[in-house]
């Protein structure tokens, strides 16, 4: 019932990103219908543009020219990712992680957890090889999802990124802080690499989860492939609750696994884990209050653009919190998902900041705007792409700034003349400016 699983070319060695990049709920039946609902239910007018990405990006790969100078084995037409700001070289690699003190969640025959798990760190030098975006065989079950068969299968495996396979990690001990990204239903964690990079770059150590069966495909060392048994179930708020729980519980198992006395990774004790925070997109972004809720080792959190179901108690979340999004669906007073968003920022006692980017779309936020922008797909934005990604990175990595580093960051106290875009909402007096 939907979590086949399937070798892939165990010659390709795993490593980097390794995930695909995007697929909208309900795969090919949402493509044919032209839409797909998000998290609560919206319906998104992107299904036929994103199968429209796909296939342009295919057709425009098939068809480049030979690899120009400078990157073997890229043409200039192949995608690629925009340049994080910072000035660390990226080093980044899988580690696989198995839970064996729960069950999975949605395939109950599986005795336990496994995860994927992404890390991005600064780098001491870069590296020979740059991290592959996803493998040849995510690709393919990707570009199948959206019943693209007319392309090669490996084309999306292609884009190119800006970390480097297992390079060595840089910085002293205990001396980098931590952050984790968890991406939206249906997503991989690949769809945060940009957002991920930037931070890297910048001296974090960052984590992104794919969170196993919730998404097109999740590919473990021994070859198989893992797909998504989640798109087929029913969805109510009750559903909703119990994957942010779920997520949730991801996240703390990472941070035992990066952070306890046997840690999963060689650069472990470059962390400091008295500074350690999360974001996520989507239903990722809505997981991390249920995440910070049940781990008092997040300090920080992010939710990009996620409608919320886990409440807050009584007792309030005294933690910094921000939320990211997009006018349509988080202006304060304008329907149910902002009502969300309202609920908890009443209950949240700490430094908070509700910030809406004019133009902005669902996928904004993460690399999908990017890419569509590179070959000029609409995906239903008002702002490109790239500029998207720009303030989103510049963004979060301001708040991590604040509260990890404790370096003041007066772009998130008012407006920018540098960021017009981006409105500072004040949800007591429902006005944003």
């Amino acid at each position: 019932m939907g979590h086949v699983t399937e070798p892939v070319d165990r010659r390709r060695r795993y490593g980097g990103a390794g995930a695909p990049v995007h697929a909208a709920e309900g795969g090919a039946a949402a493509i044919k219908r032209g839409v797909f609902r998000s998290e609560r239910g919206r319906i998104l007018r992107v299904g036929v543009v994103a199968a429209g990405l796909l296939a342009s990006v295919a057709t425009t790969s098939a068809a480049s020219a030979p690899a120009s100078a400078g990157l073997p084995g890229t043409s200039s037409s192949t995608l690629y990712l925009p340049k994080p700001t910072g000035s660390h070289p990226i080093g980044t690699t899988s580690l696989y992680l198995k839970d064996t003190s729960r069950p999975d969640p949605w395939v109950p025959s599986v005795e336990f957890r496994e995860l994927m798990v992404s890390l991005w760190y600064p780098a001491k030098s870069p590296g020979r090889k740059r991290a592959p975006y996803m493998t040849a065989k995510e690709s393919e079950l990707l570009l199948k999802s959206g019943e693209i068969t007319s392309v090669p299968p490996d084309t999306l495996s292609k884009t190119r990124t800006n970390a480097f396979t297992d390079a060595d990690p840089a910085g002293r001990k205990h001396g980098l802080p931590l952050v984790v990204l968890s991406p939206g239903h249906t997503k991989p964690r690949t769809e945060l690499t940009a957002l991920a990079e930037e931070l890297a770059s910048r001296g974090y150590v960052v984590a992104a989860i794919d969170h196993t069966y919730e998404n097109v495909a999740t590919t473990f060392p021994d070859g198989r492939v893992a797909t998504c048994v989640t798109c087929e179930i029913k969805k109510n708020p009750a559903w909703w609750e119990k994957l942010a729980k779920s997520r949730a519980a991801d996240v703390s198992f990472v941070l035992d696994q990066l952070t306890g006395s046997h840690a999963k990774w060689k650069g472990a004790r470059l962390v400091d884990t008295s500074r350690i925070a999360m974001a996520g997109h989507s239903a990722g972004g809505a997981s991390t209050i249920a995440a910070m809720l049940k781990d008092s080792r997040i300090r920080a959190g992010i939710d990009i653009d996620g409608t919320t179901e886990v409440r807050i108690p009584d007792s309030g979340l005294a933690r910094p919190f921000l939320f990211l999004g997009k006018p349509a669906t988080y202006t304060p007073g304008e329907g149910d998902a902002a009502a969300t968003w309202e609920r908890d920022w009443k209950q949240l006692n700490g430094w908070k900041r509700w910030l809406l980017v004019t133009g902005a779309e669902h996928t904004s936020f993460t690399d999908l705007g990017v890419l569509a922008d590179q070959i000029g797909i609409d995906l239903g934005a008002d702002i490109p792409g790239v500029r998207a990604m720009d303030i989103t990175r510049r963004y979060v990595a301001a708040f991590f700034d604040l509260h990890l580093r404790k370096e003041s960051q007066p772009l998130l106290d008012k407006p920018s003349t540098r960021y017009p875009e981006v409105k500072h909402c004040s949800p007591e007096t429902r006005t944003c400016r």
